[in-house]
């Protein structure tokens, strides 16, 4: 009986999504042996050519991870697409767009000039910058085309399932794959992961006085971070309350605060808004002075509210750029 045939491929992301797969060690030889891997770019020597010439609905399932940033990512997508019975969103930058998509604060022309002129670093006194087609001797040179807008994935294909996390952790990535080989597959558009806050499962939980107040906002640089207080307590911003659990506390259990990537819980409809809305909800202030300084001490908010969930918020990119 022939193995099911799986696809692995990354779009916009760091390639700690590719980490995650190879660091599930041991467990990796069984997913080898469970199925027929056809793409993945990062680790084997497939062709485009071989996807495209391979019938439709032919892979059992392809796992992408990565925001769409350019062109080639979406046509590969929606190549995946056809010749895929299930998709999988791996990762946040899948999922909801993630640190890629925090350029939805720029356009291109933008993003290009800081890249290639403006940067300390940059020596370009001819002001040289990607061009889609370029005229060599040896023939034409193309190049993807980079979008105005970094995307998740669910806003370019079709999605039947999402693994979050930066990056998702083994035991959620084996989790998931022995849930798709099985057949007894979830409602489709499930998150693979708790449906809890993560505050709900955190072992700070406890330290959290019943009426929180914090009258200054404290970078974790600044500190050190007491190992077993709620860093809410402690005036350290940690997105807990509006993220998704399931990640085995892997960042709390560092001591670092939650960033909150495996994305809002269902209710949710955007992530930095309902964030902001609890944060709100603990400031002590009693003047505009004091409202003001402890506003002005969040150095970067749409970083720190939206770092992994820009794309998939209600407002999704700067407006009128």
């Amino acid at each position: 009986m022939a193995k099911p045939k799986v696809a692995f491929y990354w779009c916009a992301s760091c390639g700690g999504c590719e980490e995650a797969v190879v660091d599930l060690a041991e467990d990796i030889l069984k997913v080898v042996e469970a199925v027929d891997i056809v793409l993945w770019p990062v680790a084997l020597d497939f062709k485009y050519k071989d996807i495209e010439a391979m019938p439709d609905k032919s892979i059992l399932v392809s796992f992408i991870n990565g925001a769409i940033r350019n062109s080639e990512q979406e046509h590969i997508a929606k190549l995946l697409r056809q010749k895929s019975q299930l998709i999988v969103a791996f990762g946040a930058c899948a999922h909801l767009g993630g640190i890629p998509g925090l350029a939805n604060v720029a356009n291109r022309k933008e993003i290009f000039e800081t890249a290639y002129k403006l940067t300390h670093t940059t020596v370009n006194p001819k002001e040289i910058f990607p061009q889609l087609v370029t005229e060599i001797p040896q023939g034409k040179l193309t190049l993807p085309e980079f979008y105005d807008t970094v995307k998740s994935l669910d806003q370019t294909i079709e999605v039947d399932y999402y693994l979050p996390g930066c990056a998702p952790p083994p035991d959620l990535i084996m989790k998931g794959v022995q849930t798709l080989l099985s057949g007894n597959l979830p409602p489709k558009g499930t998150v693979i992961a708790s449906e809890k806050a993560l505050c709900e499962t955190c072992p700070r939980n406890k330290t959290k006085p019943d009426k929180m107040v914090i009258k200054e906002i404290k970078r974790i640089h600044e500190v050190i971070a007491d190992p077993e207080k709620c860093f809410l307590a402690e005036g350290i911003i940690c997105v807990g309350p509006a993220t998704r659990g399931g990640c085995g506390e892997r960042c709390i259990n560092a001591n670092m605060p939650c960033r909150g990537c495996f994305g809002p819980t269902k209710e949710v409809i955007d992530q930095g808004a309902k964030f902001l809305s609890a944060l709100a909800s603990i400031i002590d202030a009693n003047t505009d002075e004091e409202v003001q300084k402890i506003t002005e001490s969040i150095i970067d908010p749409i970083g720190l509210f939206y770092m992994y969930s820009l794309p998939t918020s209600i407002l999704r990119r700067k407006q009128g750029v």
